[in-house]
């Protein structure tokens, strides 16, 4: 690929990690959990598409591929993202996009008979202390989201994908 080539293939990727951050931005929007018409499938929604977004900035500037590993390079060092961004790590999302296989590994080998999922609790939960038994679980007041006991916060995945925009300014398109 010539020069004029590479500058605009990473003028279209600043330009998605914009996009994909505002979605991320949107969604929280619709997140709280303490309004008066409180919708659980929309905090589930709204965390979905944070997971997702995050995501695709994510694979944007840590490719899986090893073809595309020097455009994630290039693209860091451009933007001036540390390469342990919170963004490089996907596991939360993982488990959430192959919860299919979550599913299967739990009746596998670790089944009891307390299943909880998509809670969305600010308190220890009473159903159970075992974190294997709970799923995907929201608190909505320190914004911390956890599958089986490992967490991420989802105020600190924004704030990344806020200041990877922050960055993306004074190169992208408007």
């Amino acid at each position: 690929m010539g020069n004029n080539q590479n500058a605009l293939a990473e003028l279209v990727f600043i330009g998605e990690i914009v996009m994909q951050s505002k979605i991320a931005e949107r969604a929280a929007e619709r997140l709280p959990a303490t309004t008066d018409h409180f919708d659980p499938l929309e905090v589930w929604c709204s965390i979905q598409s944070i997971l997702v977004a995050a995501a695709n900035v994510s694979k944007i500037l840590w490719p899986q591929r090893k073809r595309s590993a020097a455009r994630g390079k290039t693209l860091r060092k451009l933007l001036n993202v540390d390469d342990h961004n919170l963004l490089s790590d996907r596991n939360i999302r993982n488990h959430f996009e192959h919860y299919d296989e979550r599913i299967e590994k739990w009746f596998e080998n670790d089944c009891s008979a307390v299943y909880r999922d998509s809670i969305i609790d600010p308190f220890e939960s009473i159903w159970g202390r075992n974190p294997a038994n709970r799923h995907r679980k929201y608190n909505p007041a320190t914004q911390t989201l956890t599958f089986r006991g490992e967490s991420v916060d989802l105020a600190a995945i924004l704030k990344a994908l806020e200041e990877i925009r922050h960055k993306c300014r004074h190169l992208a398109l408007p």
